[in-house]
């Protein structure tokens, strides 16, 4: 009940003492009272209209976001590490993971009912442009929470996904193979971005009001979009709406999660890559020596490669950064792991003699131990080839494989960021340089051509808001461009633009009153207003 007498005594208690209403407070209280007074922000009526089930995807996107914020948090307070040691942990993650598909699904939903309500109209294009906004900041929070995972799939998508990163110039400074920097967006600032952007994407439809359906046939006196509703009210109780949604949320969420669970493949490491697969490992750790595997050729942000790097036109976006994740493959990867190693005489005296040789002895070593490789066995742990010019090689790289079965080397390429090494990068370029991991993928489906980036390992769903992303790779000249990353980007970005450009694009914002699918949103209220039209007329 108000504690006003009317509509009056509410206004000047708002606008307070004349002596005061220059000071800041009193001015932004009015501000506030006058756009979203309390019947706006709490309303408990709601134009006749306002009944179809498109609008109850708005309350259960709500309720959705609000478990995995609630999750979400359980899993920070626990560490990031705690859902792969403890049962229940799993289940929280899993809470999180399912929350998270429900987010979308109903979100998805949501957007594509008010595209066709086209819910621009009535000065309300602002309104449409946050919620996209906040659709494309929750596909970021989801994505970079899928490379915070410390999982098989989290390693393989952000090995993947740095590329198309890298070619928009973006991973000079998004780095996506720092676990680190990754969690922090994901649990801190994109997060806080998307609840800022949803809270004032509410309040502008408070104040706002919902959109009004197109004019029914023969319809007199309709009020303009911009214009207060003239029309019939129903009771709303938005309370109890909410807490109904959030109920069936809960349970849709605890039902997934108790059914399926949350999958968890275990990380790769190099120390398993060299147990599972060691002459893999060998040939790339000597393609990394001999500067010829992907990572020595890569280019900005890693290393500066003439020529190298994808192009939009004639522009190259990552050199506009330059170098600023400095990878050097042969001596990170392979000469000063080597060199940390103590009390080998027959190491010491063979990266003496590497070092000795000139560049055209050392290549002639390389090129003729990668070939003997193919033919290669391993015999008491040690790779061995046949006899042949391959200088030092033997020795160093099968002490670099030892290093690497006793876990000495993933430790060495992470040494350098920081005590507590949460930047992943020189191990996992090294992991993808190799087939080892790309053969785990491909049995995962989670190869390019296999839709990968959208899927999860397993027969768990996956990233299903990246399909759009992931199709452009499937389709020429895409699928067999040598500039594929950046083109993909550019397209996304320019998709990206046009989808909250929709209430300012004529010919696009008239497709919902061309479609006509409005009419079965607004199916009861057409049916009431044309009957009662064509009754008044007979």
């Amino acid at each position: 009940m108000s504690t006003f007498a009317n509509e009056k005594d509410r206004e000047e208690s708002v606008r307070g003492l004349v002596e005061d209403q220059d000071m800041w407070t009193n001015k932004v209280r009015r501000k506030f009272y006058g756009k979203l007074p309390p019947e706006k922000l709490l309303p408990d009526r709601q134009p006749a209209y306002v009944s179809s089930w498109i609008y109850v995807f708005g309350v259960l996107t709500m309720s959705a976001l609000a478990i995995v914020i609630g999750s979400g948090l359980l899993l920070a307070l626990e560490g990031p590490s705690w859902w792969h040691n403890s049962p229940e942990g799993l289940f929280v993650n899993s809470l999180h993971l399912w929350s998270v598909e429900l987010f979308f699904i109903f979100m998805v939903v949501h957007l594509w009912g008010k595209f066709f309500m086209a819910s621009w109209r009535g000065n309300r294009a602002l309104t449409w442009v946050t919620g996209v906004i906040a659709f494309l900041g929750s596909v970021g929070t989801a994505f970079t929470g899928y490379l915070s995972q410390q999982n098989f799939d989290s390693q393989w998508i952000s090995t993947q996904a740095k590329d198309g990163l890298n070619a928009a110039g973006v991973g000079a400074f998004f780095n996506v193979l720092d676990f680190g920097q990754m969690l922090m967006w994901h649990i801190v600032l994109l997060p806080l971005f998307v609840i800022a952007i949803v809270v004032l994407h509410i309040v502008m439809v408070r104040i706002r009001g919902v959109v009004h359906p197109f004019p029914p046939k023969n319809a007199n006196d309709y009020p303009a979009d911009d214009m207060g509703w003239t029309g019939r009210y129903r009771r709303y109780d938005i309370l109890k709406e909410g807490s109904i949604a959030m109920t069936v949320v809960v349970i849709l969420t605890l039902v997934l999660s108790v059914v399926f669970s949350s999958p968890d493949e275990k990380p790769l490491t190099l120390q398993s890559w060299a147990q599972t697969a060691p002459i893999d490992f060998v040939s790339t750790a000597t393609a990394e020596l001999s500067g010829t595997a992907p990572a020595a050729r890569y280019g900005y942000p890693y290393n500066y490669v003439p020529g190298s790097g994808q192009k939009l036109g004639p522009f190259s976006l990552p050199s506009i950064f330059g170098v600023t994740i400095p990878v050097n493959p042969p001596l990170d990867f392979v000469m000063r792991p080597l060199a940390t190693i103590a009390n080998e005489p027959n190491l010491t005296n063979a990266l003496t003699q590497f070092r000795s040789g000139s560049s055209t002895v050392q290549s002639k070593w390389e090129d003729n131990y990668t070939k003997a490789l193919t033919k290669a066995t391993v015999v008491n742990g040690n790779v061995v080839t046949s006899p042949g010019t391959y200088g030092p090689l033997p020795v160093m790289m099968n002490s670099l494989l030892k290093m690497a079965d006793s876990g000495g080397l993933d430790a060495s390429l992470i040494a350098g960021s920081g005590f507590y090494g949460t930047n992943y990068t020189k191990p996992l370029l090294f992991l993808a340089d190799g087939t080892y991991m790309a053969n785990i993928a491909q049995k995962q489906h989670l190869l390019g051509t296999q839709w990968g980036m959208m899927n999860e390992s397993g027969n768990f769903p996956g990233q299903a808001w990246l399909w759009l992303y992931t199709f452009w790779y499937q389709i020429k000249p895409f699928s067999t461009s040598t500039n594929a990353d950046v083109m993909v980007w550019a397209t996304m970005i320019f998709l990206s633009g046009v989808l909250m450009a929709v209430p300012f694009i004529p010919g696009v914002r008239a497709i919902p009153e061309k479609v006509k699918l409005y009419r079965f949103v607004w199916k009861d209220y057409y049916r009431e207003s044309e009957s009662s039209n064509k009754g008044s007329k007979g």
